[in-house]
Order: C-alpha cells, then sequence, then structure tokens
C-alpha cells in the first residue's frame, strides 16, 4: 500500500487529508443471537458522520432486504451482546475492537448485510480519521481487521461459530480517509471443519478494486 502512495506522488497527484468532516467481529466469531435494539444502541444503524454514498449504499440494500434477499446485520459494542445466553450490560469495560469508540465517525464507520442463497456477507465501510496509516490514507491493518470480521461473520451466518485460522490480503489501491469502500466476501465452499471464503473491497461506485483476500475458518465444536 505504501508503494501505491509513493505512485501517486511521483505521478503528482497530491494525497487526500481527513474529510471536510468525518462523516463521516475479533479472530473468534460465535453464533450471533441479537438483542433488542432498545436495550444496547446498535451501531450499524445511521448516524450524523454517515457521508452520502454511505448512506445510499446503506438504503440501497435496504430496499433489498424488503424483498427477502438480503438480511441486515446488527452490530454492538461488545462480544458477549451477540451470544446468546449472556445478557446485555452497559457496565462492561470489554469493547468489540471495531466498536470502541465513543465518538461516532472516527474510526470504524460500517454496516452489514447477509445474503443466504448467494453466502455473501458484504459490509459497507467509511474509514475515519483515526484509522490513518499513509498520510491520508487508511492504515493496513484496520484494512485487514474489517476484512476479517466481514468474512469471519459470513461463515458464522452459513457454519455457526468459527475461528480464523489464516488471512490472505493482496493490497492494490490504498483507500482514502472517509470514503465508502464495499467488502464483498463469499463462502466459496466448505471441507469438513474447514470454511473457505473469499473477499473483494472496491469503491463505492465499483470503479476501483482496492483488495483482495482469502480466508480459512475452521469450525468450532464437534
Amino acid at each position: 500500500m505504501l508503494r501505491s502512495c509513493a505512485r501517486l506522488i511521483r505521478r503528482g497527484i497530491a494525497l487526500p487529508g481527513q474529510p471536510q468532516s468525518p462523516r463521516p467481529l475479533p479472530c473468534c466469531y460465535t453464533t450471533p443471537r441479537f438483542y433488542s435494539p432498545e436495550v444496547i444502541r446498535d451501531y450499524a444503524m445511521p448516524n450524523a458522520t454517515w457521508s452520502k454514498n454511505l448512506q445510499d449504499l446503506y438504503n440501497r440494500y435496504m430496499e433489498g432486504s424488503q424483498s427477502g434477499a438480503w438480511e441486515r446485520i446488527p452490530s454492538y459494542n461488545a462480544t458477549v451482546h451477540h451470544i446468546k445466553g449472556v445478557p446485555p450490560s452497559r457496565t462492561r469495560e470489554n469493547r468489540l475492537f471495531t466498536r470502541n469508540l465513543d465518538q461516532d465517525g472516527v474510526g470504524f464507520e460500517y454496516s452489514m448485510f447477509y445474503n443466504k442463497a448467494e453466502r455473501r456477507m458484504v459490509c459497507l465501510f467509511q474509514p475515519g480519521p483515526y484509522l490513518e496509516g499513509p498520510p491520508g490514507f487508511t492504515h493496513g491493518g484496520c484494512i485487514a481487521t474489517i476484512i476479517d470480521s466481514t468474512t469471519g461473520a459470513g461463515a458464522v451466518y452459513l457454519c455457526g461459530s468459527v475461528m480464523t485460522a489464516n488471512l490472505t490480503i493482496n493490497y492494490k489501491n490504498p483507500i482514502p480517509l472517509g470514503h465508502v469502500v464495499i467488502i464483498d466476501s463469499k463462502v466459496e465452499r466448505v471441507e469438513g471443519r474447514k470454511v473457505y471464503t473469499s473477499c473483494q473491497i472496491r469503491s463505492h461506485d465499483d470503479a476501483v478494486l482496492h483488495t483482495e483476500a482469502s480466508a480459512l475458518f475452521i469450525k468450532l465444536g464437534p
């Protein structure tokens, strides 16, 4: 990704800074059982920091959910809030890594949708200014995190609880901070306890391929 930034500089293209105003699941995944949004905040819902591009994509997938093709996935700030039998708590100090900031728009802003028939999990992602790596661009580790979260969630919805075994990422074009991208993952095949997934990160308009990845998950339990 740093080489890509260097190429942009040599070509005389200025690196973008932070957006004018920030509009702006860990390595082990458990089968989700969601609680009511009235009890715990659902961070996958739109907020005031979302850009028009993110809001438009969200609305498009919400329309798809009305037909039953897509299912919106709630997102809370603690892993235990997604697990059946564990009562939600507002006093726990532990937080999900991608939901660990109190201020909207500065970190991971995202919403996921699942297509059962196609075995796809799509994440609409807007990286905030606190995720910077190279000046003006998203840190590669943050990109890896959101890939792991998206592919892992897709594996969970198909196979139940899983754990990440391997993650391979090819960074092709850097992701500017504040720019909305689509993380499109799919479960390619399941062999015994092994769940193989693929993933692409594309710009919101599909014009730029930012990243390609593959991941292997292992199903937990019998």
